[in-house]
């Protein structure tokens, strides 16, 4: 069993899929081969969310099981190629942003994973989305931050940053998510959370126009991500 994976540039259901693609590998690592393709945005969340090192616990290298990333593809996406040979046996876009989704829906393929959507759909290889902005509101996990009241200006912070990534905030480009700064903070200044945010309008008629394309299937949250997974397998 052959599954790509595209991760797009959001943070919320991110740590659920990551979570269910390893559990996917750790249980039929036998069975199935995983090639995850990673958006320009995706490498800077992924760091900032601290997952990015630990990629290769889906995709651990080899053929077919490499970590595909953007900013090394150039701009024609040589490895969606593979797609259109039928290689794959099903794309999985999770989480899926609403830009990408918006892309998808208007059939705009000028990014490695929306690359990689049409021409999984153009050759009959199924394709399964989980967007981020469905409807209603979505309560989005953040990354870290330094509440500058609590802070006592210590520097703490920034002297542990490996990556010289802290000033008065974090440069969340700089950011890999190890959590060292919250780990020395003395005021517990450095938190995370989470934010409650509206879904457009335009955001929820995208999602419906994926519901009308054929070979694609809109997944509403992490347990029908699961359950479509296993399915293969």
């Amino acid at each position: 069993m052959k599954i790509a994976w595209g991760i797009t540039g959001a943070g919320h259901y991110l740590k659920d899929s990551f979570e269910l693609f390893v559990e996917l590998k750790r249980l039929q690592f036998d069975r199935v081969n995983i090639t995850s393709f990673v958006s320009r945005a995706a490498q800077e969340v992924t760091r900032v969310y601290g997952l990015f090192q630990h990629l290769r616990t889906v995709s651990p290298g080899g053929y077919m099981e490499e970590i595909i990333l953007e900013t090394e593809q150039g701009w024609s996406y040589p490895k969606t190629g593979r797609f259109s040979r039928g290689v794959y046996d099903a794309l999985f876009i999770s989480p899926a942003t609403s830009n990408s989704v918006a892309k998808i829906a208007h059939g705009i393929a000028d990014s490695l994973v929306t690359n990689a959507a049409a021409h999984a759909l153009k050759a009959g290889i199924v394709v399964f989305i989980l967007p981020v902005d469905i409807e209603g509101r979505v309560e989005s996990p953040v990354p870290y931050f330094i509440n500058r009241e609590l802070c006592i200006q210590c520097r703490e912070c920034a002297q542990a940053c490996p990556n010289d990534a802290i000033d008065e905030q974090i440069d969340y480009l700089r950011c890999n998510g190890c959590g060292l700064c919250k780990d020395v903070c003395r005021s517990d200044a450095i938190i995370g959370g989470s934010v409650n945010l509206a879904v457009r309008e335009i955001d929820k008629n995208n999602v419906k126009a994926l519901l009308k394309q054929s070979g694609l299937t809109v997944l509403n949250d992490p347990t029908e991500l699961k359950d479509a997974l296993w399915a293969m397998v």
